[in-house]
């Protein structure tokens, strides 16, 4: 990111020779990259939350195709949903690291 705003900020300078037209468009710039790296984490969870109901929905086809299976048990299906929000939450705190 530094190095996008170092290089903006000499090309504005060398073309128009003029500080506040720097400034101006340092700041723009810094918040444009802002906005995109916030729309982009958005989009990674976004798209990891579909992932993971695509999976389920699959579990749930495939346990409703089985002739005779019995239901899971309830610690069964507690232990998969907190591994489950466990590893959501985990995605999502290292997206949003650097």
């Amino acid at each position: 990111m530094g190095i996008v705003l170092c290089t903006t900020a000499l090309t504005v300078y060398f073309a128009c020779y003029s500080i506040s037209k720097v400034v101006v468009t340092m700041l723009a710039c810094s918040l444009l990259l802002q906005l995109a790296y916030f729309v982009s984490v958005l989009l990674l969870i976004w798209r990891s939350g579909l992932v993971s109901r695509a999976g389920q929905r699959a579990e749930d086809f495939g346990s409703c195709k089985e002739i005779g299976s019995e239901p899971p048990d309830l610690d069964e299906v507690t232990n998969e949903s907190a591994d489950l929000l466990q590893r959501d939450q985990m995605l999502a705190i290292s997206l949003l690291l650097p």
